[in-house]
């Protein structure tokens, strides 16, 4: 279907310009980009720039390139080799050399034939990088988790709404139809009165080199910081220290593993919006190291409704269920009428029965999408709500953020969902933002 005019006249006049043999020499065009392939011409594309390169980024960049109606043309990472790479898979799927390859993020967002960038950089970058995109007339696919802290979680919802930009939270379990049908077996009522949830993810690390050593000179380092506080260089970001476990930059599994099955809760599930809801528990903060996020976490929720939430990582205690073990982290909803349980590696329900009926035509029909890159590209075409909006993006982010805020303050922290802080705890408001390094405030 063709684009809104609206969102692409820039493009469209760029198009023009690089036909006239006016665009400057990164943005020539290659044959393939003309619509003599098959593919959908110019003005039907969306024109993609990814933004981090890692694993995690290249996972959803090789998605990106299996849409015909999109097209990638820049990536972006301050490690050489990673976008070197990616910029040679780009390269070899479309037959061209025309991918432009760049340390600086900035590089990206002033483009203007790009519609749209992919994010995938440490997750102290989320944030900054999606507002700046924004700012600049990008729709944004963020991975998750969101941002590092409330305040940045926040921001970005603002600067969505502000700017009405497409905006979709990567946790792609809700492109998987098993985990659709799981979520609407809650919200249809299949389980009869939900008596209790449980959420299980993977510990965070300790440990962590905290010797000085010399920059890498593939790396740009300071980049690579932005908006963290500077420290010197001990090994983080490489392959000897993952960056995941240093709360300068993450909050740690309790966040970014955690943001699948807590995502798949809230599509399930709207107790976290009933009222003002309560989160206590213990959790282990590393001493020694440069790794100081919190692990093996213990947190009890009991929301407005009076359903408990247990939040916990693997290593509190050992996975009884076969059926459970199975699934590794997930979001498990015990009702009057059994259980079910939802995570990306599969479905499983007890009796086994709830599976076995489809969702009738009277039930809850939550959004299909088999593709979460696909259903991106599908929304900045026809500026249609992604499947993962902002919005829930938040709510899941959120209840990391106040167990991470319980434990570190030892105590019971109530959070109110309708005015988005804590309710009369000065202490726990002051967590809920960080300071940011200059020049990479939001």
């Amino acid at each position: 279907m063709p684009l809104p005019e609206a969102g692409f006249r820039t493009r469209r006049r760029f198009l023009k310009a690089a036909a006239a043999g006016l665009a400057a020499a990164p943005y020539v065009l290659a044959a393939s980009a003309l619509g003599r392939d098959g593919r959908p011409p110019p003005c039907e594309r969306v024109v993609l720039g990814y933004i981090g390169t890692g694993p995690r980024g290249v996972h959803n960049l090789r998605e990106q390139l299996a849409w015909p109606e999109a097209q990638l043309v820049a990536v972006c990472d301050p490690w050489t080799p990673r976008r070197d790479a990616a910029k040679r898979l780009v390269d070899r799927h479309y037959g061209t050399a025309d991918c432009r390859a760049v340390a600086d993020f900035r590089n990206v967002l002033g483009r203007p034939d790009v519609d749209a960038v992919g994010i995938a950089t440490p997750d102290h970058w989320h944030v900054p990088i999606a507002v700046a995109a924004m700012r600049a007339g990008k729709d944004v696919h963020v991975e998750k988790p969101l941002g590092i802290s409330v305040a940045e979680d926040l921001a970005c919802r603002d600067t969505v709404r502000s700017t009405g930009r497409v905006f979709q939270y990567s946790a792609e379990s809700r492109s998987w139809p098993r985990c659709r049908f799981g979520a609407e077996l809650v919200r249809s009522g299949r389980l009869g009165t939900i008596r209790a949830i449980r959420v299980k993810a993977p510990d965070s690390v300790a440990g962590g080199a905290t010797v000085p050593r010399p920059v890498p000179p593939e790396l740009d380092y300071d980049l690579w910081l932005g908006p963290a506080p500077w420290r010197p260089y001990c090994g983080c970001p490489d392959g000897g220290n993952r960056w995941y476990h240093v709360r300068d930059y993450a909050l740690g599994f309790i966040a970014g593993w955690a943001a699948h099955p807590l995502d798949l809760m809230v599509w399930a599930y709207d107790g976290d919006l009933a009222g003002p809801w309560e989160a206590e528990g213990t959790g282990v903060i590393p001493a020694e190291g440069c790794n100081d996020a919190v692990t093996t976490w213990n947190v009890g929720i009991r929301f407005a409704d009076g359903v408990p939430l247990t939040f916990q990582a693997w290593g509190v205690e050992p996975e009884t269920d076969p059926k459970l073990a199975r699934l590794g982290n997930y979001v498990q909803f015990i009702g009057s009428e059994g259980w079910v349980a939802l995570c990306y590696r599969g479905l499983v329900a007890e009796p086994d029965a709830l599976l076995a009926a489809p969702i009738r035509p009277g039930e809850v029909h939550l959004p299909p999408s088999t593709s979460h890159e696909g259903n991106f590209i599908h929304c900045v075409r026809t500026r249609a709500r992604p499947v993962d909006p902002v919005s829930d993006a938040i709510r899941s982010d959120i209840i990391s953020h106040v167990s991470e805020i319980a434990i570190r303050l030892g105590r019971k922290v109530v959070w109110d969902p309708a005015e988005e802080t804590f309710v009369k705890d000065p202490q726990a408001k002051r967590l809920m933002a960080r300071a940011h390094r200059a020049p990479w405030g939001l």
